[in-house]
């Protein structure tokens, strides 16, 4: 199958590599560094299993992805309706697009974009860009997809399609009903780590360590999940017990805020403890412990622009 990858960063080139590695034609568009590098030597995957060079396509250009199935949206949240608006005319009238971002509202967003099928997908995955064309795996990469019929559906793949495609390509997938709860698990694992890694500069195993940061991220996990109960979401399965378990999972992991911050880029933290900001203040739920976090982040970033 062709699959398309629209941001070639490190969720993109772990996916868009695990499915080229299963024999599936794969173009990347991202970066010209990377694409350079993708062109010439191919895309270098390094997991804790092994560490293989896979042959993929490459481009700069949102044009390339025309003919692809199956589109994989791996940019980031601050990038969602501009790298919509560049690949809508180019989708494919069959395409699926399928959103690997943090965040809960993507794809709504590009929904409203774009006349395919847009479906939100939860992504569980510990992985950084090592180099150009260098993917590092480190821990994870499960997927919970939440199809939807908001265009209608897709020509090539179904869920079960889709499914099926991901798991023989070593991804473990499964579908949700309730995928803006699981969003909103996510989201709440983002805002418990993300901020706190990239202020303290340290991955999270050692940072739930550090003496007072369990009861700091404490304090987050219960803003978000009374925000969460207060705009009607039903987030499912012990969310403390899911955050205390991914310093354990992905101990040597930086955070992306971390990731980005150390590369002089702009976080997504408007989308992360921002977002549960916003609703906080629609629903009249205090959020004063994710506005401290955002605002401290949003100090570096002025920093290094």
């Amino acid at each position: 199958m062709k699959i398309g990858v629209m941001g070639a960063g490190a969720v993109g080139c772990y996916y868009g590599g695990m499915l080229a590695r299963a024999g599936h034609e794969v173009m990347l568009v991202g970066r010209p560094a990377h694409v350079e590098a993708l062109q010439r030597r191919g895309l270098r995957l390094q997991t804790s299993a092994f560490d293989v060079e896979l042959p993929v396509q490459a481009n700069t250009e949102a044009a390339a992805l025309g003919d692809a199935a199956l589109v994989l949206f791996c940019v980031k949240s601050t990038d969602t309706e501009t790298a919509g608006l560049a690949l809508r005319t180019h989708l494919a009238p069959e395409a699926l697009v399928l959103s690997l971002q943090n965040g809960v509202d993507n794809a709504e967003r590009l929904q409203a974009l774009v006349d395919v099928p847009v479906w939100p997908a939860v992504v569980y995955v510990a992985a950084e860009m090592a180099g150009p064309g260098h993917v590092k795996h480190n821990g994870r990469g499960e997927l919970v997809i939440g199809p939807t019929a908001a265009r209608g559906v897709p020509g090539t793949l179904d869920a079960a399609g889709l499914i099926s495609l991901l798991i023989d390509a070593g991804v473990p997938a499964e579908t949700s009903d309730n995928v803006a709860g699981a969003l909103w698990a996510k989201l709440v694992l983002n805002c418990a780590y993300n901020a706190l890694s990239a202020l303290t500069r340290l991955p999270y195993g050692p940072l739930v360590a550090r003496e007072g940061m369990a009861r700091v991220m404490d304090d987050l996990v219960a803003e978000c999940l009374a925000v969460a109960a207060a705009s009607g979401v039903q987030i499912p399965g012990d969310v403390p017990a899911a955050v205390r378990r991914i310093a354990q999972t992905m101990p040597d992991q930086f955070s992306s805020t971390a990731q980005d911050l150390r590369r002089g880029r702009p976080s997504e933290i408007d989308h992360l403890n921002g977002y549960v900001i916003r609703r906080g203040e629609a629903t009249a739920t205090p959020t004063p412990v994710n506005r401290c976090l955002h605002a401290l982040v949003k100090v570096l970033e002025g920093d290094l622009a």
